[in-house]
């Protein structure tokens, strides 16, 4: 595109991030660990109006929006998905003093914790505090290591009969963190793992708004992605696309992380390669960025599993996949953190990908 076309552009472009903020400022302030998602569908479904021609939750709990292609049928069928559950903690123990023992709900890791704000869901929102050990007390060897599951609680502020009345043990807790817009087109907040993600399906149905395609388009916000791709699993059982598209998030480029091992922030999404990707979806999605000229990034991709791509690849007789990697920074902490324009060049990529779509490439997957 040529400066003075990308001028004339620029106005539509800022409404369009200012917009996906707002969606994705709304779905990553919602509470939703892995198994409790529901809220989070709501908001979601409700962000999304509009833009879908027929919306449902399946029995697990997965968000299921479609848009219908045009022409006859049968419509080639593709799956966008994106997971919508967090990490997130777990009440195990309230001891008499009041403080509550936890464990993990998915991968958090400990170094994180002391010291943070949460949200305790009991009977009621409870404000809460990570604790330890003060480093004063704590022997020479403690200092040296991870504060260990059994020496972290959260204290809400109660005795503990008084918790007992509000809080039982199962109760989940998450991060207390309000989105943050920070300078340029950077965002922070707590589930942009893979919120972000989300993000991207409500930029592509939005890009399709306006556009012709003969595709059935089936988004998909899946649950329990943390805690082993289930959501994944039985949408795409169910729906049996044709071709299948994981969204979610990798490693952006930061400090103390090496360059080989993540993708730049700014610089469009990473097209993953790699076992869980079938090669012609790669090599089409790279022609239509180059196409478009759509900023992207190859992402190496060697392990198959840890993304809703493995699931959806090996559901019933196997689909077609591939996997577009959002870059964040701070992965699994309470700051995790997004580049706004990545995400919508995320979302115009798979729309101007599934306008292109017609029965002979869905027929040339079945070889590789």
């Amino acid at each position: 595109m040529h400066l003075q076309q990308e001028l004339e552009c620029l106005p539509t472009k800022i409404k369009c991030l200012v917009e996906a903020a707002e969606f994705l400022g709304n779905i990553i302030s919602e509470a939703g660990v892995s198994g409790h998602e529901d809220k989070v569908a709501a908001v979601v479904q409700k962000g999304m109006s509009g833009l879908f021609d027929e919306a449902r939750t399946d029995a697990l709990g997965n968000l299921i929006v479609l848009k219908r292609g045009i022409g006859r049928a049968p419509h080639p069928r593709v799956m966008l998905a994106a997971h919508m559950d967090e990490i997130g903690l777990m009440v195990t123990k309230i001891e008499d003093q009041g403080c509550l023992r936890v464990t993990q709900i998915g991968g958090i890791d400990r170094r994180i914790l002391p010291g943070l704000e949460v949200i305790v869901h009991g009977r009621k929102k409870l404000p809460g505090v990570v604790g330890a050990k003060p480093p004063h007390v704590q022997e020479r060897g403690e200092r040296e290591k991870s504060v260990k599951w059994e020496d972290l609680y959260v204290d809400i502020g109660l005795a503990g009969d008084e918790a007992r009345e509000l809080v039982q043990i199962g109760d989940t807790i998450t991060f207390a963190q309000t989105p943050i817009k920070l300078q340029g087109q950077f965002m922070a907040g707590k589930t942009m793992d893979d919120r972000a993600g989300v993000g991207v399906l409500y930029e592509c149905l939005r890009a399709l708004k306006t556009m012709r395609h003969h595709a059935d388009v089936y988004c998909v916000a899946t649950v329990q992605e943390e805690v082993g791709v289930r959501g994944a699993t039985t949408s795409t059982y169910g729906i049996v696309p044709d071709v299948g598209i994981a969204i979610d998030v990798g490693f952006g480029d930061q400090a103390s992380v090496p360059e080989y091992q993540s993708i730049s922030m700014d610089k469009g999404p990473g097209i993953s390669i790699g076992p869980a990707v079938h090669p012609a979806i790669h090599e089409r999605l790279k022609s239509v960025a180059g196409e478009l000229e759509i900023s992207v990034q190859v992402d190496p991709s060697p392990h198959p599993g840890g993304t809703d791509a493995f699931a959806i690849q090996i559901a019933r007789a196997g689909i077609p996949t591939a996997l577009i990697s959002i870059p964040l920074r701070y992965m699994h902490t309470a700051v995790e953190t997004v580049c706004l324009t990545d995400i919508e060049r995320a979302g115009r990529l798979l729309a101007e990908f599934i306008v292109r779509i017609d029965k002979k490439f869905v027929e040339g997957l079945k070889c590789f």
